[in-house]
């Protein structure tokens, strides 16, 4: 019977009596066909086996460890309507992210026999695909070569586990570049471009003219990861390409890179349009903003129409002072630094364009100076944090960690956590223990205040990820709480409330201390901590 998985769940939506099928025939079919779909084998003409998997030579996991992957996979594989989240019970699926993190810190292997599960997983949740691919390594993407489902693995697998051909400078690089899938290709040029990145701007340089508009995009993304200036003549010439979206991204990494040509001509343009007028009481600054997006403009990444609602002139003036050097304003303004330029006055109304380019500036150059400025003070920030024109979180990305942490405890301590969960979410992982203790300090403040624990479970889901470990014990005193406003004196009011989520926060906490020692309870090559022991880049909420 050459039946192949669509025509199995056509049947069975149609029903067997309207297909020449019985019901029995047709789930001992489906049995058949499952088990080949998770084995990676999709039924197809005979052909010659598969080379053998490369070998791993990482340790395996611990069993306990490699017990408690194979929990988190299958209570992600249950879903909603499987295990589930239950009463009090930690979400072990949130878990997850930061469980492969702490095994990849430690130099382990994923079992074999989970690597269909966990690539599952990645492709159900790209942010899984960097941790779950580094555990999986030559085996994931070995698998992910014979189920066209996995195919993604080919792209996001990190260099250290990318396959041979990716790797290969030679001429099974040169076949696979020009012969293989999209997704391949695109393995090939990032993997190659971590490693050399000339040499995979000179191959993608070999076909750019020949390239799909939405090829050409997705490969020159791949030059963010090493940008340097011995990309700019290959990007200047991007600024002609036939395709728009092609000349603005080629636009926007020429503009990170503040020695280009791009980024001095547009330094002379946002020069022209913005100085400093000293003739009243205090140096003011005047904005001219440009009355037209002449052909050069639009050459180098200027879009001209606007979006509905926006300015054609205040629109062009962003994108200009978005795209100039930051560095080019103290002598233009006549400032020692950023925090003097950004608080000097602006005429005639245009201190949120000049400022919102400054922060989308600030962001793009990584300038930490800016970003600082801009910011201002967590305490009592120069603008309301719903203005339209600032973006703290964008600009705390911009900032070290420590500090970046520190301003956004000193910002919960002043205002509350209402506005306070998207900066929370880049903040680094562990929370620092300043960071830690604001977050539970508002969570408690607004338990006296009588609150529900419900209006903050944003924040409640992401201390359970976030908060260290250690500190499950001190919070230990928070679940005995006195009755609040609403109680009925059986604990069912806010109190009872608040104890309930305080006990599933420790408990949370208490289950990653477990996972952490179960890791460390291994061989692992590097001796490190995870789980919460380890400073982490940004947390994903």
């Amino acid at each position: 019977m050459n039946t192949t998985w669509d025509d199995l769940v056509t049947t069975a939506l149609l029903g067997t009596d309207r297909r020449p099928a019985s019901p029995g025939a047709l789930l001992d079919e489906a049995a058949l066909r499952t088990v080949q779909r998770r084995a990676a084998l999709l039924p197809a003409a005979p052909r010659p086996l598969p080379e053998a998997a490369p070998e791993d030579v990482r340790p395996p996991l611990p069993e306990a460890a490699r017990r408690r992957l194979a929990l988190l996979l299958a209570e992600r594989a249950a879903g909603p309507g499987g295990s589930g989240r239950r009463g009090g019970g930690p979400d072990l699926t949130e878990l997850l992210p930061q469980w492969l993190a702490a095994a990849n810190d430690h130099g382990y292997r994923a079992p074999a026999d989970l690597l269909p599960g966990l690539l599952d997983a990645a492709r159900a949740r790209s942010d899984l695909r960097p941790g779950a691919l580094a555990l999986g390594g030559p085996g994931a993407l070995w698998l992910a070569r014979l189920n066209p489902q996995w195919r993604y693995a080919l792209r996001d697998a990190p260099a250290s586990s990318a396959a041979p051909a990716a790797t290969d400078t030679g001429e099974g690089a040169e076949q696979v570049w020009q012969e293989g899938l999209f997704a391949e290709r695109v393995a090939l040029l990032t993997s190659l471009r971590r490693r050399d990145p000339a040499a995979a701007r000179e191959l993608l340089a070999t076909t750019w003219d020949r390239e799909r508009a939405e090829d050409r995009l997705m490969f020159l993304d791949s030059l963010r990861d090493g940008l340097s200036p011995a990309d700019e003549p290959f990007l200047e010439g991007a600024l002609t390409d036939r395709g728009r979206t092609v000349r603005a991204a080629a636009a926007e990494l020429l503009s990170a890179l503040p020695a280009s040509a791009l980024a001095g001509r547009m330094a002379e343009r946002a020069r022209a349009c913005i100085a400093l007028d000293r003739t009243g009481g205090r140096p003011t600054v005047v904005v001219e903003a440009p009355h037209e997006c002449d052909a050069g403009m639009r050459r180098d990444g200027v879009v001209a129409k606007p979006p509905a609602g926006r300015g054609e002139r205040s629109w062009w003036l962003g994108q200009l002072v978005e795209a100039a050097p930051l560095g080019i304003w103290c002598e233009r303004l006549g400032v020692a630094g950023a925090a003097e330029a950004v608080a000097l006055p602006v005429a005639d109304g245009w201190r949120p364009d000049l400022h919102a380019a400054w922060c989308r500036a600030a962001v793009r150059q990584e300038d930490a100076e800016w970003s600082r400025a801009l910011l201002g003070p967590a305490a009592s920030p120069p603008e309301p944090t719903g203005a339209s024109w600032l973006d703290p979180a964008k600009l705390l990305s911009a900032l070290p960690p420590a500090e970046r942490a520190g301003w956004v405890a000193e910002f919960i301590a002043a205002h509350g956590l209402s506005e306070a969960f998207r900066l929370l979410g880049v903040c680094a992982v562990p929370w620092a223990e300043p960071l830690g203790r604001a977050v539970v300090d508002a969570l408690d403040t607004a338990r006296e205040a009588g609150g529900y624990p419900w209006s903050f479970s944003g924040v409640m889901g992401m201390a359970e990820r976030c908060l260290d470990p250690d500190q499950a014990d001190l919070l230990e005193a928070l679940t005995v709480l006195p009755a609040g406003p609403g109680d009925d004196g059986a604990g069912h009011g806010a109190a009872g409330y608040w104890a309930e989520a305080y006990q599933r926060l420790i408990g949370t906490l208490r289950l990653r201390a477990t996972m952490r020692k179960e890791l460390a309870d291994g061989s692992g090559p590097n001796a490190k901590e995870g789980l919460g022991q380890r400073e982490r880049g940004p947390q994903t909420a």
